[in-house]
């Protein structure tokens, strides 16, 4: 799988672990819904610094999010 494929995977998962929609962990991490959505479908390429504010508003580790 590739990397955008493991982000979508674990964004998702985790997100839907804490019962959040995507329009939730949008608020949560300061994006917008759609780019939300965007990787969970593997269409947006995020920098490093959204991965950042992704795996911060779902409380595990970048690292996590990239595993």
């Amino acid at each position: 799988m590739d990397i955008r494929g493991r982000l979508a995977r674990n964004v998702k998962r985790r997100r839907e672990d804490l019962g959040w929609s995507q329009e939730e962990l949008a608020d949560e991490s300061g994006l917008h819904r759609t780019y939300v959505s965007g990787i969970e479908r593997k269409i947006r390429n995020p920098t490093i610094e959204i991965v950042e504010r992704l795996a911060k508003a779902l409380k595990v580790t970048a690292s996590a999010l990239l595993e």
